[in-house]
């Protein structure tokens, strides 16, 4: 990808990126806890007073067993894939420290590649895939992340706690959902965690 296609912000007034958006229904059946095959939901993930948590080893197993990807424990959003339009996920989220070499958010489907936006932890920041880093010292506070994918535009933005801290091009391809989570990608610490609460699918009006 272009580096001209990435643009870092960051300095800019928080607004409410959901204006313009309706909030899509959730229950508990849109939640698909994807986690090691080997291991039993309560190992990996807990939802206790509105926040989900969820973990996993760098040993896990993936979470299929024909799956060659990976460990991982995610919340895959069902009910919401997508091929047009302009779509939101937003949730609060909290990395702990030491978590590292992990993805935390996604936006699955691409024309060339498995995703068009991977937000992952390294070392406490946050970054867009690998690089650039788009907020530094992420881990060990709540912050509210809004993802806007513009199918159509080939747009994705990144708001940090209502500020524009990031926009880059899409990535093609005709179906896309968002999950969030731990997914451990290279240079894994043994154990990556993250929680989230007040999870939203929005859709522009």
């Amino acid at each position: 990808m272009a580096a001209s296609s990435i643009k870092i912000f960051g300095t800019s007034e928080a607004v409410d990126p959901t204006v313009g958006f309706s909030s899509l229904p959730l229950k508990k059946s849109n939640f698909q806890i994807q986690r090691p095959y080997d291991m039993p939901e309560d190992q990996r993930y807990s939802f206790i007073d509105g926040v989900h948590k969820l973990w996993v080893f760098k040993t896990d197993k993936p979470h299929s067993p024909e799956s060659h990807t990976k460990p991982r424990t995610e919340i895959r959003i069902l009910g919401y894939d997508y091929s047009s339009g302009v779509w939101q996920f937003e949730g609060y989220g909290y990395v702990p420290s030491g978590t590292s070499g992990v993805c935390i958010m996604q936006v699955f489907g691409a024309q060339l590649h498995a995703t068009t936006l991977m937000l992952r932890v390294y070392n406490g920041n946050l970054s867009y895939y690998k690089n650039p880093v788009i907020v530094p010292n992420i881990d060990n506070r709540w912050f509210r992340l809004n993802v806007i994918h513009d199918v159509e535009a080939s747009k994705v933005t990144v708001f940090i706690d209502g500020v524009q801290m990031f926009e880059t091009d899409g990535r093609g391809g005709s179906d896309h959902f968002f999950k969030c989570g731990v997914y451990t990608q290279d240079d894994a610490s043994h154990r990556m965690e993250s929680r989230w609460k007040g999870i939203k699918i929005l859709k522009k009006d």
